[in-house]
Order: C-alpha cells, then sequence, then structure tokens
C-alpha cells in the first residue's frame, strides 16, 4: 500500500500502519461504518498507532500517535 502524509506525520512508518491494520490492539467500528485500530509500536517507545480506515480496509484514511489511549 501507499500512503500520503503530512509533513507531522512523516515518521509513521508504512509497516506499522500495515501492523496496526492487520494486528490491532484494539478495534471500534464508528457510525459512518469508518474502522478505528490500534496497535501498540515498540519502534516508537511504545506509543500506539491508531489508523481510521474505510470498511473496506483499502484506504487509510488518518493515522497518528493516539495520546489518550487507554486499552
Amino acid at each position: 500500500m501507499l500512503y500520503g502524509r503530512v509533513p507531522d506525520r512523516a515518521a509513521i512508518r508504512d509497516e506499522w500502519i500495515e501492523r496496526a491494520i492487520r494486528t490491532p490492539t484494539k478495534e471500534k467500528v464508528q457510525a459512518d461504518g469508518r474502522i478505528r485500530r490500534w496497535a501498540q509500536i515498540p519502534e516508537a517507545e511504545n506509543r500506539h498507532l491508531r489508523v481510521v480506515h474505510l470498511a473496506g480496509g483499502e484506504t487509510v484514511h488518518n493515522a497518528f500517535f493516539d495520546r489518550r489511549f487507554a486499552p
């Protein structure tokens, strides 16, 4: 997959996004059908990456380190 990103999120690696999609720590479906998935990223100081993607799983809407994540 190829991902475009804004400069403040340039450090987020594609493999981290794919990891969050494939093996999430937590998953939640939003009312609009988008899916939120979180994964802990050891290479990024154990922070939790939140990835929001469309229901089909092919299009990533957003990805960022979620400071408020609570397992």
